[in-house]
């Protein structure tokens, strides 16, 4: 396992240097001068110098990505270029809000589409599966923003049954905040997530060790919970771990409606700001976010079945 964990991390680095690269030319070359956009435009070329000299994009392309590099293996991307503020300050304290909200959506959302997957799973075929499919294909074809409005015109402003939006200064303050913007992830979220998951139990019940456990006088509930679920947690896994980064930065319209102070949301303010730096560090922790979960969804991989042997 220890050689399993260091060959994986070995190989790690040329896929980060990758990005690196990939980023380094995308903001330096492709994204423009920044110096132009944060002196405005009633600014004279003495002050976009001054500003270029500051942010230190005025030194040849290779010193900015050895600074860039130092950087990234420091996880230390200065300050930024709006508020002044350090970027790791910046990001650690808009991750707690973030995971506020993500960690219990993400619980539920698991949680509820493995349970009515293999409910449906098991009425596959009758009027319960195709109605409960048919809400689902007209619960996917709502956009986000319509739950958004109709959940917090409804349930907030009118029902007062949730805060309208803000942020509380503790965990229980914070959580009868994030409540409502929990409800409408599991909303959007809940309908895809039973589709798929629901094609995973199918593509397992028609196996053949399925067909000899029935055979063997099992009850079918047992078949589903124990042999089905089973061999279903491995495609179940790699959803889930595949999707955990990606969802920090895809909750932005939550956090920007709700007013939570998250990563998303900073995300925005960043590139409205034309703020660099903390667009750069949050694009290489998502990257890096990303080859760590891969790496825990091989583990879980052989934690959920002995059989696969990690390579």
């Amino acid at each position: 396992m220890l050689t399993y964990l260091l060959r994986r991390s070995w190989q790690m680095l040329p896929t980060l240097l990758g990005v690196v690269l990939l980023v380094f030319v995308l903001f330096n070359w492709v994204g423009g001068d920044p110096a132009y956009i944060l002196a405005g435009k009633m600014s004279d070329a003495a002050s976009i110098e001054n500003i270029r000299r500051q942010l230190g994009v005025d030194q040849p392309w290779y010193v900015q990505l050895g600074i860039f590099l130092k950087q990234v293996a420091r996880f230390d991307f200065g300050q930024s270029w709006a508020t002044g503020e350090a970027v790791s300050d910046i990001i650690a304290s808009r991750l707690g809000p973030s995971l506020t909200v993500l960690v219990p959506l993400t619980v539920l959302e698991t949680v509820l589409g493995i349970a009515l997957a293999l409910a449906v799973a098991f009425l596959r075929g009758s009027l319960t599966d195709r109605v409960l499919m048919l809400a689902c294909t007209v619960g996917m074809s709502i956009s986000i923003l319509v739950y958004i409005i109709v959940f917090q015109y409804w349930l907030a402003y009118r029902a007062g049954l949730f805060p309208v939006q803000g942020w509380g200064a503790g965990l229980p303050d914070n959580l009868r905040f994030a409540a409502l913007p929990i409800l409408i992830g599991l909303a959007v979220s809940l309908a895809p997530t039973l589709r798929l998951y629901r094609s995973f139990m199918l593509d397992e019940t028609g196996q053949d060790y399925v067909r000899t456990a029935r055979a063997k006088g099992l009850s079918e509930r047992r078949v589903m919970w124990v042999h089905v679920l089973r061999n279903a947690a491995i495609p179940i896994i790699t959803h889930v771990m595949a999707g955990l980064p990606a969802m920090l930065i895809g909750a932005f319209l939550l956090e920007r409606f709700f007013g939570i102070p998250g990563i998303g949301r900073e995300v925005i303010l960043a590139v409205e700001r034309s703020d660099f730096p903390v667009i750069k560090a949050i694009t290489v922790y998502v990257a890096v976010a990303t080859m760590v979960f891969n790496l825990l969804a091989d583990l879980l991989y052989q934690a959920v079945d002995p059989r696969i042997q990690l390579k």
